[in-house]
């Protein structure tokens, strides 16, 4: 294997995780484990915390630390779950506002990361990391916790990672 394309590769993923995080915490004044909670709660309202924690990949008592910051802040409300010990949470119309707003942020940077490949060479590219998205999901929870930034209707049904789980789970 080319030990240049590895130590590139690796490179451009790191610069690529550094500026999403940059754009989303910079455009809603808020930390990383607050707006995977906006993103996550975007696509699946009324999620536990304990749900939301496998998304974000942070421990559960982070992440009730993070839903009472969002939660004072007014932009998400709490609510019981299915029985008494768990609590979901959902977006309020500011939290959906901010929600939009880091995901147009981050979509900006990774539009200006494209932006010097030909729609030629991007229609490739598109080809390759869907199968390298493919090959990486492992699992719902990895694939949840890949996903955590993402628009997901930006991908639709087409999501090379939901189509893999999806797939993984019909087999068992």
């Amino acid at each position: 294997m080319n030990l240049q394309l590895i130590n590139l590769l690796g490179a451009l993923s790191l610069a690529l995780a550094d500026a999403q995080l940059e754009a989303v915490q910079t455009s809603s004044g808020i930390g990383t484990a607050g707006c995977a909670t906006l993103v996550a709660l975007g696509h699946h309202p009324n999620l536990t915390i304990r749900e939301i924690a496998v998304i974000a990949g942070l421990s559960h008592s982070v992440m009730v630390r993070t839903v009472e910051t969002l939660v004072s802040a007014g932009l998400i409300i709490k609510a019981p779950g299915e029985d008494r010990r768990e609590v979901t949470s959902r977006l309020t119309p500011k939290g959906r506002r901010l929600r939009d707003k880091l995901i147009d942020a981050r979509e900006a940077v990774l539009k200006n990361a494209l932006v010097k490949l030909s729609p030629p060479d991007q229609d490739i590219l598109h080809r390759l990391v869907s199968e390298m998205l493919d090959g990486m999901s492992l699992d719902r929870n990895q694939s949840d916790h890949l996903c955590r930034l993402c628009d997901e209707a930006g991908c639709g049904l087409n999501c090379p990672v939901e189509m893999k789980i999806r797939q993984m789970e019909i087999g068992n």
